[in-house]
């Protein structure tokens, strides 16, 4: 192929922002709007690969700062990268391991060069800079790669160090760009960093724009901030961007924010929920979720959701699921399937209803289910009035 990214919007939504693509990636061409389940160490928790295939996934997500540590680069480059290891033959995106600054700020100490990391696994420290990332997602092999970021927690009050990350995003993606070895295989998304702060968001985006990319990714949300200032920075960062490139809001999985940011502009998604409600006895049905812990469940001989055509609903029962969930390892398998399975449905709904311009009578039949008495939140409200769209 030319290059290693090749974006076609096919149908766009003529009330919002919404719009259906094909992307072509080395290993896949991948419908967008789309959904990634995350399988950080190279696995899918509690999925097999030929599972994923079945319910039409058509890319997973990987974590560059685990799959660095283990199984290590020496070990992926034996193997021929991940796909060859992990026996999935679709295709791939790697977080940079910029995330782990947040989630394991108690392990890390952040300064120019890089993150010094304390592993989780034994203690011994180590350094990620945004070369050593790039080196270990070269080894890797995803078809998307992202850039080390410098994160900083959207709930920070501290502005100052907020704009020190956005300026120091924008060098080490000069140094991610620099030191990549496979451009031709595989293609680095900037992150737009800038927290909740406008200007800084505008800042980052302009200063990426000028870089020669495939893609751009939306990071720095969803981490505890007000869903009125998350939806605001998502459509402020798909209004800037440039729409012949695919744009990728990092870290949102649930179905109404996923609905909403396809209305703003957006094209990918990722997020461990859908698994990690699984292992929480939780399922994702049209109406919004159901603990499958709770005793009603005990003799209800129904599917989990009626016509869904997953491999678990075509088996098992809620009371079945209900008297092994979270003790039996079988139960977060056959949720996880189910949930995986929602998601993806919910993508192939957005993408549909877009190609024939339906996508807002979608939208107001996907909130009614969620919300049928109408109580709809106002940050819901509020961000799809912003793109024509009235909820009734």
């Amino acid at each position: 192929m030319e290059k290693a990214l090749q974006f076609d919007v096919i149908a766009s939504c003529t009330t919002s922002k919404a719009r259906t693509s094909l992307m072509k990636l080395p290993h896949y061409t991948v419908e967008t709007p789309v959904f990634m389940p995350v399988g950080t160490k190279g696995s899918v928790k509690s999925v097999l690969p030929e599972q994923l295939e079945d319910m039409n996934c058509q890319i997973i997500l990987g974590n560059t700062y685990h799959l660095g540590l283990r199984p290590g680069v020496e070990l992926l480059k034996k193997a021929k990268g991940l796909h060859n290891f992990m026996g999935w033959k679709r295709a791939l995106l790697t977080d940079s391991g910029g995330f782990q600054m947040v989630s394991l700020l108690h392990m890390a100490e952040i300064n120019e060069q890089g993150v010094n990391f304390e592993s989780p696994y034994d203690g011994t420290k180590s350094l990620l800079t945004p070369e050593k990332s790039i080196q270990i997602q070269n080894a890797i092999g995803a078809d998307i790669i992202m850039q080390l970021d410098d994160v900083v927690p959207t709930t920070s009050k501290d502005n100052e160090r907020m704009e020190e990350a956005t300026h120091r995003t924008t060098r080490w993606l000069d140094r991610c760009l620099s030191a990549h070895e496979r451009p031709t295989e595989q293609n680095i998304f900037p992150i737009v960093q800038g927290g909740l702060i406008e200007n800084l968001r505008k800042l980052s985006a302009n200063l990426h724009l000028e870089r020669k990319v495939n893609g751009y990714a939306i990071g720095g949300l969803v981490g505890g901030e007000d869903k009125e200032d998350f939806w605001k920075m998502v459509i402020l960062s798909t209004n800037l961007l440039p729409c012949d490139k695919p744009k990728y809001v990092m870290g949102v999985g649930f179905a109404v924010d996923l609905v909403i940011c396809c209305a703003l502009g957006a094209d990918m998604f990722d997020c461990v929920f859908p698994t990690r409600t699984a292992r929480f006895g939780c399922a994702l049905i049209s109406s919004g979720q159901i603990s499958l812990r709770h005793n009603k469940f005990r003799m209800d001989f129904r599917p989990i959701e009626k016509n869904c055509r997953c491999s678990t609903c075509k088996t098992y029962t809620r009371a079945y699921i209900h008297q092994i969930v979270c003790t039996e390892a079988v139960s977060c398998s056959l949720l996880s399937i189910h949930n995986l399975h929602y998601q993806m449905q919910l993508m192939k709904g957005i993408r549909e209803s877009i190609k024939v311009n339906k996508f807002p009578e979608f939208v107001q039949e996907f909130m009614t289910n969620i919300y049928p008495d109408k109580s709809y939140p106002q940050w819901c409200l509020d961000a799809l009035q912003s793109v024509n769209i009235e909820l009734k």
